[in-house]
């Protein structure tokens, strides 16, 4: 243990005894370096930015009031991880897994189709810039936790995962926790522990593509030039342009409804009837970050109107140069969690 590190070690033994006794602003100093890692966490398991810090909260409540039960035998930060994942399954045990439009209906038909929200939690994206917040810690988990494949495909499908083997899967290929750790942190054996995560890697393996292409911790330059493509094709309401960016075998998906569409034909005649049809051209979008997938804030300003107001967060799916998927999440009230103002003047 180099110098550095025996100091960092005694004063979070320091802090954590002043915690003990009561000191709230030593635990505040413990717990706020892996908060946001915590968050993402959370997310993972729960599929949603609201949840995941309301699972964060439920944790360090539990933390504070079982700080005792701490004997130092783990890193302070892998007991708030299992506090973690406790608190999650139990928010999971009281409601349903996030739902994705395509798990729920086929695909709809672009000349006969009805719009409209369906009344179920849905998979929602994460913000790119509370990623990096928490990949900004100086510990070295840290970076590697905000870096782990966070893709929507991936979130997607573990939803179909029973809770408990959604954390198996978490902690053991997510996290890289041994299976010890892992069965400690769940409580459960680790014959336990290896059965869950080859059941949930056999669930995965009907789910995902057998072949992904590697996750990249940035944006590629491919990713970047097909999201201003998109954005330069949707504020001219060109769906000429836009279809050509498509992959063949493309989807459109618009959460918390179940409409989605497949193949580029398909979502090129829902856009041009009813994206630029029948709303009309006046659109503005503007770029970020989800998922470490390129992302845009959608807005749409009525006939009329002298602002154009928050419509959906759209994620992509990048395929080469091509779009493989976007994801429209037509839920306004996630624009704070990206930072992005709720209107633009019509000026823009």
């Amino acid at each position: 243990m180099t110098d550095r590190s025996r100091m960092r070690h005694t004063d979070m033994d320091q802090r954590v005894e002043a915690a003990r006794d009561g000191d709230q602003v030593a635990f505040a100093h413990l717990v706020e370096p892996v908060r946001r890692e915590l968050q993402v966490h959370c997310y993972r398991m729960l599929g949603s930015v609201e949840d995941a810090e309301d699972a964060v909260q439920e944790t360090l409540v539990r933390a504070w009031s079982r700080l005792d039960t701490y004997a130092g035998r783990a890193s302070l930060r892998a007991w708030l991880y299992g506090i973690a994942t406790h608190a999650c399954l139990d928010a999971l045990r009281r409601r349903k897994a996030r739902a994705w439009p395509a798990d729920l209906a086929g695909p709809a038909d672009p000349h006969r189709y009805e719009l409209g929200t369906v009344d179920v939690p849905w998979l929602q994206p994460y913000p790119d810039r509370l990623l990096d917040v928490a990949a900004a810690g100086e510990e070295p988990e840290a970076v590697v936790t905000a870096r782990e494949t966070i893709e929507l495909a991936f979130l997607a499908a573990i939803q179909r995962l029973p809770a408990r083997q959604r954390a198996v899967l978490i902690l053991r290929d997510t996290l890289d926790w041994s299976v010890a750790d892992t069965a400690a942190a769940l409580g459960v054996s680790r014959a336990a522990v290896n059965s869950a995560l080859q059941r949930a890697h056999a669930t995965l393996s009907e789910h995902l593509p057998a072949q992904r292409d590697r996750w990249h911790p940035v944006s590629t330059a491919a990713e970047r030039r097909a999201l201003a493509k998109l954005i330069g094709a949707w504020e001219s309401a060109d769906p000429t342009a836009l279809v050509a960016l498509l992959r063949d075998d493309a989807t459109l998906i618009m959460p918390p409804g179940t409409v989605w569409f497949a193949g580029r034909r398909d979502i090129g005649t829902f856009f041009a009837d009813h994206v630029f049809g029948e709303m009309g051209s006046g659109w503005r979008l503007r770029p970020t970050g989800a998922n470490r997938q390129p992302a845009f804030g959608l807005y749409w300003r009525e006939p009329g109107a002298d602002t154009f107001e928050a419509f959906a967060i759209g994620v992509l799916t990048v395929d080469g140069d091509a779009l493989a998927e976007i994801a429209l999440f037509h839920q306004p009230e996630l624009f704070a969690a990206f930072a992005l103002p709720p209107a633009l003047p019509s000026q823009t």
